[in-house]
């Protein structure tokens, strides 16, 4: 009779570290919504240019992601607990660097070394959650209630850090991480298991080089069309970033101890997995990009009341998030992400009934919709990452699944943004008034955001045809930007239903 070896499950020893590592990931999207509130604090404090306040916000995505592969590797072989408590203490040091900066250089340089410490937390949490909660579901609801303070974060971000800007200097805000990595390294050795693959051999400094070369400069190219359109500095930085990318891959594959596993992606559930991840990142992040501005420039809520109406979705995104694990004890995650991916799709054609007009219930209801059915693959999908990875190689699994989100992101915002600015230029073409002076009428070509500083200094009757008619384009912009993103989610829904419909559900242990 064959004996059936059950997984340790988790105890509260576990459950405990799982909420130490739960703080950093609540300060990590805290971080994302603080420095949006306080950036034009400090760029009048330091007297900024406007090619520094773009580096001081992407210098910490850029390095994030170019060593997020890396670290993922890097946990496996010298241990996810030690590159974890490395990572918060370089976090710590490099906020009050931050918080005490003395210009604009040494804030951008404070806020790359934040990114590289960064991309170490992700992946050795995610790791560390593989090895803590063994048993599947308990796997599964950690992975939710990870993710759900991320959402968190999200909510509370503004809150916090209008309270800061209110009461104190715009270097408190990133003293708000400091006490947060002082817990996680004073408990982090007591409560969280080390894990190194023994196996895993030396890290070799030529695919490091090589995974920096083809990241960093597509995700500088990708952002770069985003905010300018199509011009030929960044559309070569993404090609020579693809060719560094097959060189990367073609020297993997030569390696017996590779930076990367490419033999991950043989696995049906993985590929299929981080791929739904990818193409889920990268409509749902661009959407949001719109869907604020539509709030404020085109509805006219100041940033507040705008903030409060994006609740309703962070609301249904965390109860997603923690409800789906539940439900795929009983249900196959295909048909539970597939299920959820169709209400994501109605959220967003929902998006496309908006108009200029538009109550802000509306606008809100529709991305409510797609947060709540975006929960199963965020918290299956990476489940299944997670999962389909030997233990010894989750950190890369791990941050495979990181990686994949950071470029979904940076590609959704270039394609989508793309999308809306060419349809916006294209209708204002013929729906400005004539005789407006070529600077303003230039100015509102730009962008939704121009066209109301311009209108500001227009008479009365001209300001109000100029922006009634950037209004409607932008807002057919959105609509097309959310139709493009409700047919490819309706297509990857399919995909993952015929491709992961042999993944059983969440067994029980």
């Amino acid at each position: 009779m064959e004996t059936v070896l059950e997984a340790p499950r988790a105890g509260r020893r576990e459950w405990i570290g799982l909420a130490v590592l739960a703080l950093p990931n609540l300060l990590v999207s805290i971080d994302v919504f603080v420095m949006l509130l306080a950036l034009p604090h400090l760029s009048r404090a330091l007297g900024a240019s406007s090619s520094q306040q773009l580096w001081i916000m992407d210098g910490y995505g850029f390095l994030l992601s170019g060593f997020l592969i890396t670290m993922g590797t890097l946990g496996d072989r010298i241990g996810r607990r030690r590159l974890l408590l490395l990572g918060a203490a370089g976090f710590g040091v490099a906020s009050v660097l931050a918080a005490y900066a003395p210009n604009t250089i040494s804030l951008i340089a404070a806020r790359m070394l934040l990114g590289i410490a960064g991309a170490t937390l992700a992946p050795s949490m995610l790791a560390l959650i593989s090895n803590m909660f063994r048993d599947a579901r308990q796997r599964g609801l950690a992975i939710g209630i990870w993710f759900a303070c991320f959402m968190g974060g999200t909510a509370i971000g503004p809150v916090v850090g209008g309270l800061m800007l209110e009461h104190f200097w715009w270097g408190s805000v990133f003293l708000l991480g400091v006490p947060i990595m002082l817990v996680l390294l004073a408990v982090g050795p007591f409560l969280l298991p080390e894990y190194r693959d023994p196996g895993a051999g030396r890290l070799d400094p030529a695919s490091v080089a090589l995974s920096l070369a083809a990241i960093l400069p597509i995700v500088y190219g990708l952002k770069e069309l985003a905010r300018g359109g199509a011009r030929p500095g960044p559309a070569l930085a993404v090609a020579a970033g693809l060719a560094f990318g097959v060189l990367f891959v073609r020297r993997q594959q030569r390696l017996e101890h590779p930076l990367l596993h490419l033999a991950l992606f043989r696995g049906r559930a993985f590929s299929t997995a981080l791929s739904s991840m990818f193409f889920g990142t990268m409509l749902m992040g661009a959407l949001m990009m719109f869907i604020t501005t539509h709030l404020q420039l085109v509805q006219g809520l100041p940033a507040g009341r705008a903030g409060l109406w994006l609740l309703p979705a962070v609301l249904g995104g965390l109860v997603s998030v923690l409800v789906a694990p539940l439900l795929a004890r009983r249900l196959r995650p295909a048909y539970l992400i597939g299920g959820g991916i169709a209400v994501s799709v109605c959220g967003l054609l929902l998006l496309t009934r908006v108009g200029t007009g538009s109550a802000p219930w509306l606008i809100a209801t529709g991305f409510a919709l797609t947060n709540l059915g975006a929960g199963p693959f965020i918290t299956l999908g990476t489940g299944l990452v997670i999962g389909a990875a030997p233990p010894e190689r989750a950190g890369a699994a791990a941050a495979l699944n990181e990686t994949s989100g950071e470029f979904g992101f940076a590609l959704g915002v270039a394609l989508l943004g793309s999308l809306g600015t060419a349809i916006y230029r294209g209708l204002l073409g013929a729906d400005l008034p004539t005789g407006l002076p070529a600077e303003a009428a230039a100015g509102v070509r730009d962008s939704l955001a121009g066209a109301v500083a311009q209108a500001a200094r227009l008479p009365e009757p001209v300001a109000d045809q100029v922006l009634g008619a950037a209004r409607t384009a932008f807002t057919t912009g959105m609509h097309a930007a959310a139709l493009v993103s409700a047919t490819v989610l309706a297509i990857v829904a399919v995909v993952i239903v015929r491709a992961l419909r042999h993944v059983p559900p969440t067994p029980a242990p």
